[in-house]
């Protein structure tokens, strides 16, 4: 097919309520766009549960029903995490309902197809996208300008915001001598000191030689981290009758793996699980008694448990363990490959 039939595929979230009230986020977040094929299937809305903590945080997020079969967005759950509200106005209660927006390439916001671009979920962006986005400068244009200088902004030193990949797009033209000249923001995500040291390194910059109109380019600051709301101790999950010591062994230690989702977010979150060990020591009977600040965050736990083994022995039941998923301190910052 060709790639003028692609479409961006965008799940917007509605009116929040909690407690059969509206709820005004700060702001609500979006879940990141993908880029699909065409379908005659009915994209039915997806609807999430939650709770909101004196802090302001979203926590206890669940997914009320299974979500669409075909072009399902694992965002969704992460972009609610990232959704900040008022402090000191806890909630209970809260749902809000996605509905899917389907839209053509040429009917999409140049907004919408920026973003993509900055995060492509699902492919490279089609060349009619690129096209909209450059307009018809001509910077994009064969031979193009390569960079002899290209400055970037000292990241670590700019704001970020929890949960959201900040980005500016900055425009430009070039003067004879390949040296930027009327640079300006173009669209951005609001983050005023990205922007700024975008403009500017955008004008340190330097290309070869030849005069162009309408170039384009965009640098993005990687999401600030969510750390994940405290962690109860083990001691409160211990079922009655339990015979798993409180420190143990392993044969095969569980390996952690990060919900990738949530990583591209900085959204940090644990669960506890309950669990049993046969004789052989295969672990089995997992069972999730908590996790924040989404059930993700429990359905991960599983497959990080799953395939560890203890040593032989006569077997244990309910034992306990609380599996944390914490970022790494460096993130990435940059532009889209």
């Amino acid at each position: 097919m060709a790639s003028a039939q692609r479409m961006l595929l965008a799940w917007i979230p509605g009116e929040i309520r909690c407690d059969g009230h509206v709820v005004t986020a700060t702001p609500t977040r979006r879940p990141w766009t993908t880029l699909t094929w065409p379908t005659q299937t009915t994209l039915n809305p997806v609807t999430y549960s939650f709770d909101i903590d004196a802090a302001g945080r979203t926590t206890d997020i669940k997914r009320n029903a299974p979500s669409p079969s075909l072009f399902d967005n694992d965002d969704i759950g992460p972009s609610l995490a990232a959704t900040p509200f008022p402090s000191g106005q806890p909630q209970r209660a809260c749902t809000v309902t996605y509905l899917a927006r389907q839209t053509t390439i040429a009917a999409t916001p140049i907004s919408d197809l920026i973003s993509y671009s900055i995060t492509p979920l699902s492919g490279a962006l089609p060349p009619d996208g690129w096209a909209r986005i450059g307009g018809t400068g001509g910077c994009a244009d064969a031979p193009r300008p390569d960079p002899l200088v290209r400055a970037y902004p000292a990241f670590d030193t700019l704001p970020a915001t929890p949960g959201v990949k900040d980005w500016s797009l900055v425009g430009y033209d070039l003067d004879p001598r390949g040296h930027p000249i009327d640079v300006h923001p173009v669209e951005g995500t609001g983050n005023a000191e990205l922007t700024a040291a975008a403009v500017k390194a955008v004008a340190a910059s330097r290309f070869t030689d030849g005069a162009r109109r309408g170039c384009l380019y965009p640098y993005w600051r990687a999401p600030a981290t969510l750390v994940a709301p405290a962690m109860p101790h083990a001691a409160a999950f211990r079922p009655d009758g339990a015979t798993c010591p409180e420190g143990h062994d392993w044969v095969t230690r569980p390996t952690l793996r990060y919900p990738d989702p949530y990583r591209r977010r900085s959204v940090e979150g644990w669960a506890i699980l309950v669990y049993d060990v046969a004789p052989w020591g295969a672990v089995g009977n997992i069972r999730v008694v908590a996790a924040q600040p989404a059930e993700d965050f429990g359905t991960a736990a599983v497959n990080v448990l799953q395939g560890a083994k203890m040593p032989d022995g006569q077997g244990l039941v309910g034992c306990v363990e609380r599996i944390r998923f914490k970022m790494p301190s460096v993130a990435g910052n940059g532009q889209p490959k």
